[in-house]
């Protein structure tokens, strides 16, 4: 047996930040779908299955003081990376472990009793002897109420694409030539295949949507994706009857806004729904009805429903923060049933600061349970996004030491594409030139008013870094002197409006 188990290891996974999985956003997910969440504002413990590179768990632990982290890749580069990050913010309450999932099965990991575990691109990428071995974890582990957080590709809307996987596979294999040449090949391969009129190739939407990522997504993430020997898309039904081997609950999506599914189905189909009893069979029986090809699952060991008078008095716990630069452009006539101009009034209302929901919904007679669905519906799109109102006394520090080390990795890499927001008990997706701002302004006296034209400046020398190490002529260089070219625009954009919502959000 391969150290690697058949998975794909002589490839980085890209570094990548998922707000899913973070505490605070797992907790509020169970307060929309009405059970008892892990209170996130207490001490808690945090383990990430398949961590990568760490920058998800790095930003969490920095954004939660107050909790235990552990992150656990079996790739040593992925772990290295993991340490260093860590290591360059001094995260102390952050630990970055090197074990197969055999290993942590078995106990031989001394590890706590644990309230969260997560895992992003994992369990339906793996080997199902794997897959028994998070469920053991996940048993041995996992505290009664405890939080389970699980994503992966979902039958049937996986079932047309499923031979292009099997056929990028049965390529590779066939072709022992390193991972870059052979993905080059598949690539190369089913464009000529379809060229050629193969009518497996018929235009079908799913199968649409696979080319265009195989044309154009990064060979890491595509090797994850295709050339796993263990990739196999599920079904929820599978998925939950196995879980429950480890005292596991469904609860609901970790997509925010599924928690409001009426929203998603006609009146038909609710009505099929509504007359079956069995939770498994009738969320099998949900992704049938939308073809799901891709679930993000909240699992409670031992989920506790709550009355409305409870979760109305979770529902008052929680925040709504603007996050991404208002619209300026007038709203479109609302159509029947759309909700558009009711989550422009709260964005509008966003503008003067963070709000409560009860603050929200006061002003338009709303119950907590609407403004909670139109809340989590501006989540879902960017432009704003849920927090608990406890998180504004949480200690910055922590975030601000990562913000800069990623900053400041940023001067000569694009790897961490996020920074810390303490506020949100995660992250936000920030590009390079946002990154780059930021580790001008950390590097400037706190009380410094900045100057656009003296940070563009700082920016373009080191964007140099970046520049040298790109190959002439390449895409890659094409946007660099895009983003030069624009930058006193940008970084003039950046400190008017980036600025403000990193101060909100306690990230600067």
């Amino acid at each position: 047996m391969d150290w690697n188990d058949g998975y794909v290891a002589d490839l980085d996974y890209p570094a990548a930040f998922f707000a899913e999985q973070s505490p605070s956003h797992l907790s509020i997910a169970c307060i929309l779908n009405g059970v008892e969440p892990v209170p996130p504002d207490r001490t808690f413990t945090y383990f990430e299955l398949g961590a990568g590179m760490g920058l998800t768990s790095n930003i969490l632990a920095a954004s939660h003081p107050q909790g235990r982290f552990y992150s656990n890749d079996f790739n040593p580069a992925h772990v290295a990376a993991a340490r260093q990050l860590a290591d360059e913010a001094q995260l102390e309450n952050m630990t970055v472990l090197e074990s197969s999932f055999a290993e942590l099965a078995s106990g031989k990991v001394d590890l706590p009793p644990l309230d969260y575990i997560t895992m992003y691109g994992i369990y339906s990428w793996i080997t199902p002897a794997n897959r028994q071995c998070v469920v053991d974890f996940i048993g041995r582990y996992l505290k009664p109420g405890g939080i389970v957080y699980v994503n992966y590709n979902a039958l049937p809307g996986w079932t047309r694409t499923l031979p292009l996987q099997r056929l990028l596979l049965e390529h590779a294999n066939c072709n022992p030539v390193p991972r870059i040449a052979q993905l080059e090949q598949a690539r190369d391969l089913a464009r000529k295949l379809a060229e050629a009129g193969a009518a497996y190739f018929d235009g079908s939407k799913q199968l649409g949507y696979r080319m265009a990522s195989l044309a154009r997504d990064k060979a890491g993430y595509l090797a994850h994706e295709y050339l796993n020997s263990g990739w196999e898309p599920l079904y929820h039904a599978d998925v939950a009857g196995e879980l429950a081997a480890a005292g596991l609950d469904f609860v609901g999506s970790a997509d925010l806004p599924l928690a409001f599914m009426d929203d998603y189905l006609t009146a038909p189909q609710q009505a099929l729904l509504a007359g079956i009893a069995d939770p498994r069979w009738r969320e099998t029986m949900r992704d049938y009805l939308l073809n799901t090809s891709f679930r993000e699952d909240v699992y409670v060991r031992g989920a506790r429903r709550m009355g409305e008078e409870r979760r109305a008095g979770w529902l008052a716990r929680l925040g709504l923060v603007q996050t991404s630069v208002a619209e300026t452009a007038p709203a479109p006539a609302a159509a029947p049933g759309d909700d558009s101009v009711a989550q422009r009034a709260i964005v509008d209302a966003l503008a003067a600061g963070p709000k409560s929901l009860p603050e929200l919904a006061g002003p338009r007679c709303e119950s907590l349970q609407a403004t909670a669905r139109l809340a989590a519906r501006l989540a879902a799109a960017g432009k704003a996004a849920m927090y608990f109102l406890g998180s504004e006394t949480v200690d910055p520090a922590p975030a601000m030491r990562l913000n800069r080390a990623i900053a400041a990795q940023s001067t000569f890499g694009d790897h961490y594409q996020a920074l810390a927001a303490p506020r949100l008990g995660g992250g936000l997706h920030s590009g390079l030139a946002q990154r780059l701002v930021y580790q001008c302004l950390a590097q400037a006296p706190a009380d410094a008013q900045p100057d656009a034209h003296d940070v563009s400046r700082q920016v373009a020398c080191l964007l140099q870094g970046h520049f040298a190490s790109c190959i002439p002529g390449s895409p890659a260089e094409a946007a660099l002197h895009e983003l030069r070219e624009g930058l006193p625009r940008t970084v003039a954009a950046i400190l008017a409006l980036r600025l403000p919502i990193w101060r909100t959000l306690y990230m600067l």
